[in-house]
């Protein structure tokens, strides 16, 4: 559950340090579950024609969202600095379609071993 928990309790915009494979995805399965729940509660006030309840799902699926960005940042740029790289690269992702998968392919790789110039290996 810390691996859920600590992007948002205590490293909600900390761009310094590292994160581990293990904590960057299952941030990023918690984000798209989340996401993924409230878009299902949008189309489900959309069918019954209810304006109301599908706003109110919007608003807080945007909400949801403006509130998420700070903490992807850091979590991803703490996630470039665990394989040494600087936090800069995520910049990459604004290249159409081909910064996207060399991101991702950053955010596979396995962090280097060892203290490198970011910190230690987080725990």
């Amino acid at each position: 559950m810390n691996y859920l928990l600590d992007p948002i309790r205590k490293h909600y915009i900390d761009f310094n340090g590292r994160a581990n494979r293990t904590q960057f995805w299952l941030w990023a399965l918690w984000l798209a579950g989340i996401s993924i729940a409230l878009q299902i509660l949008v189309f489900i006030g959309a069918m019954m024609d209810s304006g109301f309840l599908s706003g109110l799902f919007s608003l807080v699926l945007i909400l949801f969202g403006l509130g998420t960005i700070l903490p992807g940042l850091a979590i991803t740029a703490r996630r470039l600095h665990d394989i040494d790289r600087s936090a800069w690269w995520i910049l990459i992702a604004l290249v159409p379609f081909i910064g996207a998968i060399v991101l991702l392919i950053f955010e596979l790789l396995p962090g280097t071993p060892g203290e490198n110039r970011f910190g230690q290996i987080p725990q």
